[in-house]
């Protein structure tokens, strides 16, 4: 049945929802919230290390956004007639029940501002849309 679901899945679309995505966390965190995020988390830009492992972490960053794009796509598989409006739909549904409350809770135990939730939060909600919009109208 997985691979089913997997076959079915355009990946051309996929890798463009995901790119989308992606894109989107370049200008929400450097241009948008870069100075409240880095604040928020503590973070010492001007350490020896800060920037250490960088490219690997980008790396897999973007592999895994292209896992939760592929969830909105398999997602989109089992309903039937989704187009933009109903990809947005999509998107935001996955993201507010799978992706932003796993989010939250851990943020909340690692006792992080409300502020950096939201941040953190909204990207993936707005990037799900995104993805999902990519998806819904790309048929």
């Amino acid at each position: 049945m997985f691979n089913q679901l997997l076959s079915s899945v355009n990946w051309l679309h996929v890798l463009v929802a995901a790119v989308a995505y992606f894109m989107l966390g370049a200008i929400w965190y450097s241009a948008l919230f870069q100075k409240q995020w880095i604040a928020m988390h503590k973070i010492d830009v001007n350490a020896p290390d800060a920037k250490k492992g960088a490219g690997v972490i980008f790396g897999i960053g973007f592999l895994l956004t292209i896992v939760i794009v592929a969830g909105i796509a398999i997602f989109k598989t089992q309903v039937p007639a989704i187009n933009l409006v109903g990809g947005i739909k999509l998107g935001l549904f996955a993201s507010v029940v799978f992706c932003s409350p796993p989010l939250a809770m851990s943020h909340l135990y690692l006792k992080k501002p409300f502020a950096l939730i939201a941040i953190d939060c909204a990207y993936h909600i707005i990037g799900s849309a995104i993805a999902g919009a990519i998806i819904g109208a790309w048929q």
